[in-house]
């Protein structure tokens, strides 16, 4: 393949955890006095978990401290991905497909390394994948998987659910894949406006269409 590299998000793109963080959230937003709502994931949706931490106890009054909320988080997080986490359907298949074919991979998530591990662990995908974490507003995460792997911008795809992310990775030259998730991630619509490739499940992908 012409591709060398591909970096995968983890929540919604490689794993079905979606659900499972919304549902935290949703438990913070309650414990804060807030009524959960589409517009309150979509305005979570791009921030870190300090800055969702930071989010309810700075502006709603949660928790003794932001570090005590991100303890929260944390805590919850950390037993679903080790309890709960699946891959997507078909998703375990294609990285497969791609490490057979020598394209290397990783995981660029805002999640911390425990989150991760344990997730990509429980789902079967860790012998595939490094991961790193950091805010995907900036392509810094990017470029430190892609230089990890040893790949130029030209080699590498990106693959996201999120379409502020699917922008960032637009924006630093890279080749994306838009998988559809949920509205308040990205929605169908704008998947196939703004990334090269969109999809709505990965049963079934041809990794020839990576190129």
């Amino acid at each position: 393949m012409r591709t060398k590299g591909v970096i995968f998000d983890c929540d919604g793109t490689l794993l079905d955890t979606m659900d499972m963080w919304h549902e935290i959230e949703a438990d913070l937003a309650r414990a804060s006095g807030v009524e959960p709502s589409e517009e309150l994931a979509a305005e979570l949706a791009p921030l870190t978990l300090p800055e969702v931490a930071a989010y309810f106890h700075e502006r709603h009054g949660l928790g003794a401290s932001n570090d005590d909320v991100l303890g929260m988080l944390t805590e919850s997080a950390i037993k679903g991905y080790g309890t709960i986490a699946v891959a997507r359907p078909g998703a375990l298949a294609v990285v497969e497909a791609l490490a057979a074919a020598g394209v290397r991979m990783s995981v660029a998530s805002s999640s911390s390394q425990a989150m991760l591990q344990a997730g990509l662990a429980h789902a079967g995908f860790l012998p595939y994948l490094d991961a790193v974490g950091e805010s995907k507003r900036s392509p810094k995460v990017y470029h430190a998987a892609r230089e990890a792997m040893g790949t130029t911008v030209a080699e590498t795809w990106g693959a996201e659910d999120a379409i502020y992310a699917v922008r960032t990775l637009n924006k630093a030259g890279y080749r994306t894949v838009g998988i559809y998730d949920t509205d308040p991630s990205g929605t169908w619509e704008q998947l196939q406006a703004e990334a090269t490739l969109a999809i709505m499940t990965w049963e079934g992908f041809d990794i020839a269409r990576l190129g």
